[in-house]
C-alpha cells in the first residue's frame, strides 16, 4: 500500500512539474509573442491613414456645382464637426465596447465562435470598429485565414498609434454605405441633402445602420428592412443610455425626406466647364510639386451660374434638331474669369470639348486681329481701298490667289476699312495683309496668344489659320479691355484637405497687347456689323439680330464652308459662340446658319437683362465725327448714308462731302437752305 501510494504521489509530482513548466513555456511564449508584436508594431510605424477623397468644386459664389473622385467618392469630415447622434449611433451598433478594448473585443470573439459552432457556418461577425477601419483602409473583403490575420495585425498597429477618436473619424470617413457613396459625408449629402454636421436623431440612426449590409438596409433599395435596423440602433441607443425614451418615441415618429434624386441632379451642373477646370487645377498643382490624383482640393471657380443656366437655355432653344454640334464660352472683361462654358449639346453623349479642344478655321472672325496690325501700320476706319474682284499672285509669283465673298459679289467703288469691317468685305482684307506685310500680321497673332504660320499664304488673312473657340474669345476679351492683356482662367483658388489655401489667383501684372485708341478703333468698327447704313451690294454681317438688341454689342462673325463663329463684347461680357459638325460636314441648312447669332443674342440680352446699357469708354486722343459711308468725308446733311464714326484726332477729314446725289428731287429742297447751298457751292 505503501509503494502504491508513494507511486501515486510521484506521478503527482511528475504531472504538476510539467504543467508547470507547460504553463511557463505557455505564459513565455505570449510574453515572447506580445513583446515580438509590440516589437514588429514598433519597426512597421504607424500605418498610414491616407485614403482618396473626392475633390470638390465650387462656383464663384462658394456654391457646390460637382465634383471629382476616382474610384470612390468621399469627403472628409473631421469626427468633432460630425453630429454626435450619428458617432454615437455607430458605436452603440457595431461596436459598443469601442472605447474599453484594444482593438480586439475577446468576448464578442469567443461569442461569435460558439454561435458559428452550434449554427455549423459562419454566422456571426466579431470585428470591433478598429477591425473594419483596417480592413477598410489596406485589406479586401476576401474571407482567408490571411486577411483576418493581417486585419488584427493592422488593427494592433492602428491601436498603438493612434487615438479612440482618430479611429473612429477614419472609420466614418471611409466606410462604403452604398450607392458609390464612402464616407459619413458623402452619404449624408447623398440621401439627405445636408452634411453630416446637420443630422438629425432620426437620420443618424438611418445612416448608422447602413454599412452592415449596404444592399439590404439602404432606404433607397429597400425603405422595410432600413426602418427595422433603425429602430433595433434607437434601441440599442436607449439601452446604452445615449439617448432617453422621449428621444427615441420622437425620433421613431420622424418622417424622413430623402435627396438623392436632387443629388444626382446636382452633379450635372457646367461638366465641360468642370473639365476644364480640372486640367487647369492640375495644372496649377503640378507647377507647386502636388499631384492633383491624391484627392481632397476645393477648388473654387470663376463659375457664374446664372450665365451658365441663360448658355443652356439659348443653345437649348436656338439649336436646330440635327447633329449640328456647337460651343460657347463667356468671359469677364475686367478680370478674364470663364463665367459660362458649354462645349457640346450633350455631355452624357460626348464629353468632348469644342470650345477648349477643337481648333477649326475661324474664317473672318480673325479679321479684327488683322486690323489691329492695320491700324499700328497707318491704317484708320476710313482708309479706302478698291475691292473689286482681284487674283493675288504669291510665293514669288509662282501661286495665285482669287478670293470670293460669302455673297459671290464685289462693290463697284471703294470702301473704307470701317464698312469692309461691317460687311465682312474678303477682298478689303487680303489687300490690308498685303500692305501691312505677314511679319506684322504674324507679330499680332502672337501678342494675342493665337495660333500662326511662318508660311506667306493670302488666305490666313480670311481665317484659314486652325484656332479654338477658347483662345480667340480671349483675344477678344483683350480688345474689349482697352488692350490690355486678358488671361482666361476658370479658377479663383484651390485649397487641400486640411484646408490650407495652395492657390490664390492674383491679378497678373498689366501688360498692353494694343493701345487703348486701337482697341477702341476696332470695338467702334464692329458696332458696325449690325448697322444696316453699312449694307449696299452686301448686308453687314449682324443686321439680322439687330431687331432683339436692347444694349450696344461689340462684335465679328466668321463663315467658312463648315464653321459658323461670332465673337463680340460689351464693356464688361465677352461671349464667343461656334457652331459645326464635328465632322467637317458642310454648312448648307439655313437653319444651321442662323444658329450661331440666335444663340448669342439670346444669351447677351439674358445676361444683360435688367441692367442699364454700357457704352464703351472713348479714350483720349479719339474723336467721333458723323461720316459720309461712300466717301469718307464729313457728312452735310445731302449725304445719303451717314454714321458717327470714331478716329484719331490727327485723323479727323477736313473735306466735306460731295456728291452728285446731292441733286436728287428728294434733296432739291435743301438747295433752299444757304448755308448747305454755299458750302456746296464753294466746296
Amino acid at each position: 500500500m505503501k509503494r502504491k501510494h508513494y507511486i501515486r504521489q510521484r506521478k503527482r509530482k511528475r504531472f504538476s512539474k510539467r504543467l508547470a513548466l507547460l504553463t511557463i513555456t505557455m505564459v513565455s511564449a505570449v510574453i515572447v509573442g506580445l513583446i515580438s508584436l509590440r516589437i514588429y508594431a514598433q519597426i512597421a510605424g504607424a500605418p498610414t491613414l491616407t485614403v482618396p477623397k473626392a475633390t470638390i468644386f465650387l462656383d464663384q459664389h462658394d456654391h457646390q456645382i460637382g465634383d471629382y473622385f476616382q474610384s470612390e467618392r468621399r469627403y472628409w469630415l473631421e469626427l468633432d464637426k460630425m453630429s454626435p447622434y450619428l458617432t454615437e449611433a455607430t458605436v452603440a451598433i457595431e461596436d459598443k465596447d469601442f472605447y474599453k478594448h484594444g482593438g480586439f473585443d475577446y468576448s464578442r470573439i469567443a461569442g461569435a465562435l460558439l454561435a458559428d459552432i452550434k449554427a455549423g457556418r459562419k454566422v456571426q461577425g466579431a470585428s470591433t470598429l478598429t477591425q473594419q477601419y483596417a480592413r477598410n483602409l489596406y485589406l479586401s473583403h476576401e474571407k482567408t485565414w490571411t486577411r483576418k490575420i493581417n486585419e488584427a495585425l493592422y488593427a494592433y498597429r492602428l491601436e498603438i498609434f493612434y487615438s479612440k477618436d482618430e479611429i473612429l473619424e477614419g472609420y466614418l470617413n471611409t466606410v462604403y454605405y452604398g450607392h458609390g457613396m464612402y464616407g459619413a459625408e458623402a452619404a449624408s449629402r447623398y440621401y439627405f441633402g445636408k452634411s453630416a454636421s446637420e443630422l438629425t436623431l432620426a437620420e443618424a440612426a438611418m445612416l448608422a445602420g447602413i454599412p452592415k449590409g449596404p444592399t439590404y438596409y439602404s432606404p433607397i433599395a429597400n425603405i422595410e428592412k432600413a426602418t427595422n435596423r433603425q429602430k433595433l440602433i434607437l434601441t440599442l441607443m436607449e439601452q446604452q443610455g445615449k439617448i432617453t425614451a422621449e428621444e427615441k418615441a420622437h425620433a421613431e415618429k420622424e418622417q424622413l425626406v430623402y435627396k438623392n434624386s436632387e443629388w444626382v441632379a446636382s452633379k450635372s451642373i457646367a461638366p465641360y466647364f468642370l473639365d476644364v477646370v480640372w486640367t487647369e487645377a492640375s495644372e496649377i498643382l503640378e507647377s507647386k510639386n502636388m499631384n492633383i490624383s491624391e484627392g481632397g482640393w476645393t477648388i473654387k471657380t470663376t463659375l457664374n451660374q446664372a450665365h451658365q443656366k441663360a448658355a443652356e437655355a439659348a443653345i437649348e432653344k436656338n439649336m436646330p434638331k440635327t447633329d449640328l454640334q456647337v460651343g460657347l464660352v463667356s468671359m469677364d472683361v475686367n478680370t478674364g474669369f470663364v463665367t459660362a462654358l458649354v462645349g457640346g449639346r450633350d455631355y452624357s453623349t460626348s464629353s468632348f470639348n469644342r470650345v477648349t479642344l477643337s481648333e477649326r478655321q475661324p474664317g473672318s472672325s480673325i479679321k479684327p486681329i488683322l486690323y489691329a496690325a492695320a491700324l499700328e501700320k497707318g491704317f484708320t476706319p476710313l482708309t479706302f481701298l478698291n475691292v473689286g474682284e482681284t487674283i493675288f499672285t504669291y510665293d514669288n509669283g509662282r501661286a495665285t490667289y482669287k478670293p470670293q465673298n460669302v455673297n459671290g459679289q464685289f462693290a463697284s467703288q471703294e470702301m473704307s476699312l470701317a464698312q469692309a469691317m461691317a460687311i465682312s468685305d474678303n477682298i478689303y482684307a487680303v489687300k490690308t495683309l498685303e500692305q501691312v506685310g505677314y511679319k506684322a500680321f504674324r507679330e499680332m497673332l502672337q501678342r494675342f496668344d493665337l495660333n500662326y504660320t511662318e508660311k506667306d499664304n493670302p488666305s490666313i488673312a480670311l481665317g484659314t489659320i486652325e484656332t479654338s473657340l477658347y483662345d480667340l474669345t480671349n483675344a477678344y476679351n483683350t480688345i474689349a479691355a482697352e488692350g490690355e492683356k486678358r488671361s482666361a482662367t476658370t479658377i479663383l483658388s484651390i485649397t487641400n484637405a486640411n484646408g490650407d489655401v495652395v492657390y490664390q489667383h492674383a491679378k497678373p501684372e498689366e501688360k498692353r497687347v494694343l493701345s487703348a485708341q486701337d482697341a477702341y478703333l476696332l470695338t467702334d468698327m464692329m458696332t458696325g456689323i449690325f448697322d444696316p447704313v453699312y449694307s449696299d451690294y452686301s448686308p453687314a454681317t449682324g443686321v439680322s439680330i439687330r431687331g432683339r438688341m436692347t444694349h450696344t454689342y461689340a462684335a465679328k462673325s466668321g463663315t467658312t464652308i463648315s464653321d459658323q463663329w461670332l465673337i463680340g463684347y460689351t464693356p464688361s461680357i465677352t461671349t464667343g459662340v461656334w457652331n459645326g459638325y464635328d465632322q467637317g460636314k458642310t454648312l448648307s441648312v439655313q437653319e444651321d446658319m442662323a444658329a450661331t447669332k440666335q444663340v448669342w443674342i439670346d444669351f447677351m440680352e439674358t445676361v444683360h437683362d435688367g441692367k442699364a446699357n454700357e457704352e464703351f469708354r472713348v479714350p483720349d486722343g479719339i474723336e467721333g465725327v458723323v461720316i459720309d459711308i461712300e466717301t469718307g468725308k464729313l457728312a452735310m446733311d445731302a449725304c445719303p448714308k451717314q454714321r458717327l464714326v470714331h478716329v484719331k484726332a490727327t485723323d479727323i477729314p477736313t473735306e466735306k462731302c460731295r456728291t452728285f446725289e446731292f441733286f436728287e428731287p428728294d434733296t432739291w429742297g435743301n438747295l433752299l437752305d444757304f448755308e448747305v447751298f454755299s458750302d456746296f457751292w464753294w466746296n
